[in-house]
């Protein structure tokens, strides 16, 4: 009961994402669907200039909100914080009407340099003094003034912004020039009326962009609505819909809790039904001075439902125990809310549901006993006790070896992404976003850390090494077709030095080298993938026309490095020397120091030329590990209830085994009697359960396959199902019940004669 509770926990914190909000039911967010490659693509962000336009011109919008995340040093006195915030409509704490301590939602962001903080950031920056008012600096270069405090997020949001600055400061930076339909840089959030039918305006709506852009230019996408309570659960796409994703491991797991429960309560069945001939003459007694079957039945149900309310309350305290790991494991801080009115209707229905269904065989098994041949010592057949038994702890031992195997593939599916060669050198390399001076300073900067030894080459990008914010269509070069020019390429900017600082392979040509070669601001390195969608037989100085329309010239082809996910296939990728900026500073550290010494150099000068910010950095390696993060966790779940399943469906066995002995004892004592062997006996009582095991791998292995097929088909880059799998799986499970059933065997087989031959 206390996993199963854990697993529900987990269960009821994941499909409770952003479903919090007053008008969750119709508030949803914009996504964008257009084929890319051959395949339809689908991604959330929109042109900024959807919502206005959903404003204005669509009667069923009540509102409609932008929001783009943004990560600013925040400064208050001698505090620097550098954290993620956001900008957003002045619309946008009305339409997901979030929890405002201090403030009103409605006006709060209505001024250029209005501010809405979290209350852990107002805490943060100006202790328990009150935040209202006071001024806090963004960037080193503007002042803003807190309007607003907002209660801390919850742990199940999709949000994770520590403050809020208003839209219309986007303009003042100058980060909306160029701003056309065909952009996508903003999440847009609308709220319908009461009664408007969300089907009916993703109708409206799907071609609002074809409307408003030229033919040829984005002119086939398509906008669509997913309602905000399943943006968690539904984020993968299938066939330009978004129908799976994190749902596939909440089923999953609930499936595994359901499971967990049923083999405890297969436990008390078998249990219950082994001894049940020691309560068959209290039964025969009862019926015979007037008791009914209802009666009994009730009786019976009554017992495992007071042991199961027992167990309910010890089960609480064992997750209250366990809760700090388990939250360690998963990441999320989950608790039992015992102020929720919830919990007290889940409580009683859980205990029900376990008693019920712990105690209904054994309760209508005893019951339907004839009083008669009960009286008369008849009650015990072997036939009727042994078959039902039997069924049950095949479909326990069904249950466990399912779990055995998914989470043996589950496990190589990880390792097998984590192996994967990522095409690029991720040891000591470290790479830190460039806020306030540090570009303005870049070449003192990267001057500083190679002369001083600190790094051995340093280059600057547009996006780490790890992620890309950037793709690109409308390429055209010689002999391309206009099919091609829809083909969408990642878009990856670099500056001097960046084959080398990445440990990238470069299998033609050369790097980026605007010193030597002041024509590279527009040079263009291909990965292995552009190559093979550009048909190009001799790429090296072949012409590429941009979407903008300039000429760029190939000078490299590079070997496909991921940059997205390691489960999926490297998509045709350019990466150019143009650019309107870099933001990300990489530096492959020193391997001849230490890390620690190599990081204190670099603080030092990064320090120098940017005193106001703090030194930031993140190891690439740590970054790429974290796409596994949701699989390893996945998978730690996986093999710890996989474990906890076969210690309950062994406990099971060896409580049957234990019975067993004892009821065979006089059998085992005649045939010690008659020169059997203890292996000969042991082998005698360890053989039907090792034959029940046996016919649970059977029937769990093409189980196991179907559901392990089916999850694998998510991931393009993917293990195939071997056979060995289940064949472990299955030697696994026999060992396993052979240990448990051994142990009570050899006891009664090792017991003299005399004692067991002997009369009550």
């Amino acid at each position: 009961m206390a996993a199963a509770m854990l697993i529900l926990l987990w269960v009821q914190n994941e499909i409770s994402y952003d479903r919090f909000y007053d008008k969750t039911d119709r508030i949803s967010l914009l996504y964008n669907r257009d084929k890319d490659n051959g395949k339809i693509d689908v991604w959330s962000n929109t042109t900024a200039l959807l919502a206005p336009a959903l404003k204005k011109d669509y009667p069923e919008v009540e509102d409609a909100a932008r929001f783009r995340t943004v990560f600013f040093l925040v400064t208050t006195g001698e505090k620097h914080l550098n954290v993620e915030g956001s900008f957003a409509d002045s619309s946008f704490l009305s339409v997901l009407n979030f929890p405002l301590l201090q403030g009103n939602a409605k006006t709060a962001l209505n001024d250029n340099h209005d501010i809405v903080i979290t209350e852990n950031l107002a805490t943060q920056l100006f202790g328990k003094a009150d935040a209202m008012g006071k001024t806090v600096r963004i960037d080193s270069v503007d002042n803003f003034t807190v309007t607003g405090v907002l209660k801390n997020l919850p742990g199940n949001t999709e949000f994770t912004y520590q403050y809020i600055l208003p839209w219309t400061y986007i303009t003042k930076l100058g980060w909306d020039k160029n701003q056309t339909w065909s952009s996508t840089n903003a999440n847009t959030y609308v709220l319908l009326k009461n009664g408007a039918s969300r089907i009916a305006f993703d109708e409206k709506i799907k071609n609002i962009v074809k409307n408003h852009v030229r033919e040829g230019d984005g002119s086939t996408r398509e906008v669509f609505t997913q309602p905000l309570n399943r943006m968690h659960l539904y984020s993968t796409s299938e066939n330009g819909k978004l129908v799976s994703g994190r749902i596939e491991t909440v089923k999953l797991f609930t499936a595994i809790a359901i499971v967990i429960l049923l083999i405890a309560c297969i436990n008390f069945m078998n249990l219950s039904t082994a001894r049940s001939e020691k309560r068959a003459k209290e039964v025969g007694i009862r019926k015979v001075v007037g008791a009914r079957k209802v009666s009994l039945v009730i009786q019976f149900i009554g017992e495992s439902t007071l042991i199961a309310l027992i167990a309910f309350a010890i089960a609480v305290c064992l997750v209250q125990l366990s809760l700090g790991t388990f939250n360690t494991i998963i990441g999320a801080p989950l608790f039992i809310d015992f102020t929720n009115p919830y919990w007290w209707m889940f409580a009683p229905a859980f205990i029900l549901f376990t008693g019920i269904t712990a105690g209904s065989y054994p309760a209508f098994y005893l019951s339907s006993s004839r009083p008669v041949e009960v009286l008369k010592g008849k009650f015990k057949n072997v036939n009727t006790l042994i078959k039902p038994r039997k069924i049950l702890v095949i479909l326990q031992f069904t249950f466990a070896v399912v779990l055995i195997i998914c989470t043996i593939i589950v496990k190589r599916q990880l390792q097998f992404a984590n192996d994967r060669d990522t095409g690029y050198n991720k040891g000591n390399l470290v790479y830190s976003f460039s806020q306030g001076d540090v570009i303005k300073n870049y070449k003192l900067i990267k001057q500083e850390l190679l002369s001083s030894g600190a790094a051995v080459a340093v280059t600057k990008t547009f996006s780490p090494i790890t992620r890309v914010w950037g793709t690109t269509t409308g390429l055209s070069w010689q002999r391309s077709t206009e099919a091609d020019k829809k083909i969408n390429f990642l878009q990856f900017e670099a500056d001097d030095d960046f084959v080398k600082t990445a440990g990238a392979k470069l299998l033609q040509g050369r790097d980026i080298d605007m010193n030597s070669y002041p024509t590279d601001s527009t040079a263009l390195i291909l990965n292995e993938a552009a190559v093979k969608a550009m048909h190009l037989q001799d790429p090296i100085g072949k012409i590429v026309k941009n979407e903008r329309g300039i000429n760029c010239h190939v000078i490299g082809v590079l070997k496909d490095f991921i940059i997205e996910s390691p489960y999926d296939e490297v998509k045709p990728m350019v990466i150019q020397g143009l650019s309107t900026g870099y933001p990300v500073v990489h530096y492959r550290l020193n391997p001849a120091n230490s890390t620690a010494v190599d990081l204190a150099k670099a603080e030092k000068i990064f320090k120098k030329y940017n005193a106001q910010y703090p030194f930031e950095y993140v190891f690439a390696d740590e970054a790429y590990a974290r796409k596994f993060r949701e699989e390893r966790q996945d998978g730690i779940l996986a093999a710890l209830f996989a474990g906890l399943t076969i210690f309950i469906s062994c406990l099971g066995l060896f409580g049957l085994a234990t019975y067993m002995a004892e009821s065979r004892t006089k059998e085992i004592g005649i045939r010690k009697v008659l020169g059997a062997s203890v292996s000969s006996i042991t082998t005698l009582l360890s053989v039907d359960f090792i034959k029940l095991v046996l016919l649970s791998v059977t029937i769990a292995s093409p189980i196991a396959w179907w559901a392990m097929n089916k999850w694998l088909q998510g991931y393009t880059y993917r293990i195939q199902i071997e056979w060995w799998v289940f064949v472990l799986a299955g030697f696994t499970a026999v060992i396993i019940a052979l240990l448990t059933v051994s142990f009570q065997s050899i006891r009664a087989a090792l017991m003299k004669p005399v004692k067991s031959l002997k009369t009550e």
